[in-house]
C-alpha cells in the first residue's frame, strides 16, 4: 500500500511540476520580448481548451486506451510542442513573434490540460485496486502535486529562468520524465464493448438541466463570475512586480528579484487552506464561504494595488499572496463539494464537468481576455514609472471592485438557508 501511494505520490508531483514551470512566470518573458499585451491570450487558450479537450480524452481512456498510457502519451506531446515553443524562443530571441510562439504553446496546453483529470483517474483507480478508501488516500496525495509546483517555481526563479524561454524547456524535460513514468503505473481498464450512448450523453450535457434550479442556476452563474478571477493573479501578479524593477529604489528588492518565489506563497497558503473548509462548511454553509472567498478575491487584488517591494508595501503584497489561499480553496474545492452534495448521483460526474466548465473553462477564459483589456488601458503606452506603477494599481483596483460587487450580488440572489446538521 506505501508503495502504491509513494507511486502516485511522484505521479501528482511531476504532473504540477510540468504546469508550475511557467503558469505564474510566464507573463514575465512575454513582457520582456514584447508580448504583455498578448499575456491574456496565452491564458485563455488553457480554458478554452478545457472546454472540450478533457472530455475527448476522457472518451479515448473509457474506451481505447488505458487512462496512464494516455497521460504518458498526452505528456510526451505536451513538452514536445512545449520545446519547440522554447526552440523559437531561443532562435529568435527578442524578436519572436506571436505567430511563432503561440501556436506550440496553445497546442502543447491543449495537450496537458486533460493530464489532470486522467491523473485523478489513474489514482482512483490504483488506490481502488490496492483496497484502500480513496476519499482518505487521495488527498495527501494530491499535496503533493501543489509541492511539484511550487518547487518547479523555485526553479525557474532561483535559476533566472523566469525572465526568459527557458522556463519552457524546464516544462518540456518535467513532461518527459512524466511520459515515460506513466507506462510503468498500474493498468486502468477500458470497455471496448462499451454500450453507445447519445452525444448528450457522453458530453454529459444532460447535467445542465441543473439550470432549471433556481438556486443551482444562479451558483453557476456565479460561478463563472468569480471564475473570471482565476487567471488574472496567474497572469499578470508577476508582470506586475516584475516591473517596479524598472525604478532604481526597487530594482535590488528582493520582491523583485524573485518576484516568482514571492508569488508561490499563494500556492503554499492554498495548501494549508485546504484544512480548513471542513470546518467552516459545516459551521457557516456553503453561502457564507463562498462570500469569504469573494472577500478574499477582493482583498487579493487591493493588497497587490496597495502595495509596493519594500516596508508596508511588501507586507501587503505578502497578504495579498496569504489571503489567495482563502479565495481559491474556498470557491473552488468548496463549490465542487456543493455541487457534488446537490446533485442527483447519476448525474453528479457531469454536474462537476458544468462547474469546471462555468469556472476553468469560460469563466477563465473570458476573465483573461477582460483582464488583459484593463491591464492594457490603463498601462499601455505609459512610460514614466510613477504613470506605469499607478496603471497597474487602478487595474488592481478595478479587479479588486468586480469581486467586492459581484460578492454583494451573491448575497443578495443566492437563496440559502444553512442546515449545520448536513454537510453542506
Amino acid at each position: 500500500m506505501k508503495a502504491i501511494k509513494f507511486r502516485l505520490i511522484v505521479m501528482n508531483f511531476l504532473i504540477f511540476a510540468v504546469w508550475g514551470a511557467y503558469l505564474c512566470s510566464l507573463g514575465i518573458y512575454l513582457s520582456k520580448i514584447g508580448m504583455g499585451a498578448n499575456i491574456g491570450k496565452f491564458f485563455a487558450i488553457q480554458g478554452i481548451v478545457s472546454l472540450f479537450m478533457p472530455a475527448l480524452m476522457g472518451i479515448v481512456a473509457d474506451r481505447w486506451i488505458p487512462a496512464q498510457k494516455l497521460l504518458g502519451i498526452c505528456h510526451f506531446l505536451a513538452a514536445v510542442f512545449m520545446a519547440l515553443a522554447g526552440y523559437m524562443g531561443y532562435k529568435y530571441g527578442s524578436a519572436v513573434s506571436f505567430g511563432q510562439l503561440f501556436p506550440y504553446y496553445a497546442i502543447s496546453v491543449a495537450f496537458f490540460m486533460p493530464t489532470i483529470a486522467l491523473g485523478n483517474s489513474v489514482s482512483y483507480n490504483a488506490l481502488t485496486q490496492a483496497g484502500l478508501d480513496t476519499v482518505k488516500a487521495f488527498p495527501p496525495i494530491r499535496v503533493f502535486g501543489t509541492i511539484g509546483f511550487i518547487l518547479s517555481m523555485w526553479i525557474v526563479n532561483f535559476t533566472g529562468f523566469k525572465d526568459g524561454y527557458q522556463q519552457l524547456f524546464v516544462s518540456a524535460a518535467w513532461g518527459i520524465v512524466l511520459a515515460i513514468y506513466s507506462f510503468t503505473l498500474p493498468n486502468c481498464p477500458v470497455n471496448k464493448n462499451v454500450e453507445s450512448k447519445s452525444f448528450v450523453d457522453t458530453f454529459g450535457l444532460r447535467a445542465f438541466a441543473l439550470f432549471k434550479d433556481a438556486r443551482m442556476a444562479v451558483f453557476f452563474i456565479f460561478s463563472f463570475l468569480l471564475g473570471m478571477c482565476l487567471q488574472v493573479t496567474n497572469g499578470f501578479a508577476t508582470p506586475f512586480l516584475d516591473a517596479f524593477g524598472q525604478s532604481p529604489e526597487y530594482a535590488n528588492a528582493f520582491a523583485v528579484k524573485n518576484n516568482v518565489f514571492l508569488s508561490s506563497i499563494s500556492q503554499v497558503s492554498e495548501t494549508l487552506c485546504i484544512l480548513l473548509i471542513p470546518f467552516f462548511l459545516k459551521k457557516f454553509g456553503i453561502k457564507k464561504v463562498m462570500l469569504i472567498a469573494f472577500a478574499a478575491w477582493a482583498l487579493r487584488f487591493f493588497f497587490l494595488g496597495a502595495g509596493s517591494p519594500t516596508g508596508f508595501g511588501l507586507v501587503l503584497f505578502i497578504l495579498s499572496m496569504i489571503v489567495y489561499g482563502v479565495a481559491f480553496d474556498f470557491f473552488n474545492i468548496s463549490g465542487s463539494l456543493f455541487v457534488d452534495q446537490n446533485t442527483d448521483e447519476k448525474i453528479r460526474s457531469s454536474a462537476q464537468g458544468v462547474f469546471m466548465m462555468m469556472t476553468n473553462g469560460l469563466g477563465a477564459t473570458i476573465g483573461s481576455f477582460c483582464a488583459q483589456a484593463v491591464v492594457n488601458h490603463f498601462t499601455l503606452g505609459k512610460t514614466n514609472f510613477n504613470e506605469l506603477m499607478a496603471g497597474w494599481s487602478n487595474a488592481w483596483y478595478v479587479f479588486a471592485a468586480f469581486a467586492f460587487v459581484v460578492g454583494i450580488l451573491f448575497a443578495l440572489l443566492f437563496k440559502y438557508k444553512h442546515n449545520p446538521e448536513q454537510n453542506q
